[in-house]
């Protein structure tokens, strides 16, 4: 056995997903189609492959313990010049992530990982592109909204063709968290 790149997170749900996809891919950015729209919890880490067992039952504990609660996008931000990355922000939801991603960090689980720069929970729609589409796609997108309750997660491997693949979904063992009262329910906002 060798070694596999797995990645954790939030996958954003329809018909939001599908959206971001192919409007991410519209600003030009080559990796849109091969990997799903998420919120990432474990970013890319390689690992032997004969610890992914002990990796799913980590996982399963995670998500056991967790409760889902109501996640909101809102707007655009970007991580330029450190990083070139526009993304659709986390502006409800953004410390149960926080949480999550530790738990599923532990060091002392089968998957730690030291991150290169602090947790930030986001949806990238646009990385590594030229910057008249990067800046096209934080203009574009700065109306997006869109929410849903999240109730899990899942594992991904990367294939040898860079396209990300769901291996287990992780549902959460607690109930929903129903939105804030008042709260009007709505999907993405046209876009100009």
């Amino acid at each position: 056995m060798g070694t596999v790149t797995i990645g954790v997170s939030i996958a954003v749900p329809e018909p939001h997903g599908s959206e971001l996809q192919q409007l991410r891919a519209g600003f030009g950015d080559a990796a849109a189609h091969g990997i799903p729209t998420h919120v990432t919890l474990l970013p890319p880490t390689e690992v032997d492959e004969a610890s992914l067992p002990a990796v799913e039952a980590h996982l399963a504990e995670v998500a056991a313990a967790g409760r889902a609660f109501p996640m909101r996008l809102s707007g655009t931000g970007t991580f330029r010049p450190v990083s070139p990355v526009v993304f659709v922000r986390v502006v409800e939801g953004a410390e149960a992530c926080t949480l999550l991603q530790q738990q599923v960090r532990d060091p002392a689980g089968p998957a730690p990982r030291e991150l290169q720069f602090p947790y930030h929970p986001h949806v990238t729609v646009a990385h590594g592109i030229d910057d008249a589409a990067m800046d096209r796609a934080f203009e574009e997108l700065a109306g997006y909204e869109a929410e849903w309750p999240c109730t899990g997660f899942a594992l991904y491997e990367q294939g040898a063709d860079d396209v990300w693949r769901k291996l287990r979904e992780f549902p959460f063992g607690g109930s929903v968290v129903p939105p804030q009262a008042g709260r009007v329910e709505h999907g993405s906002v046209p876009i100009r």
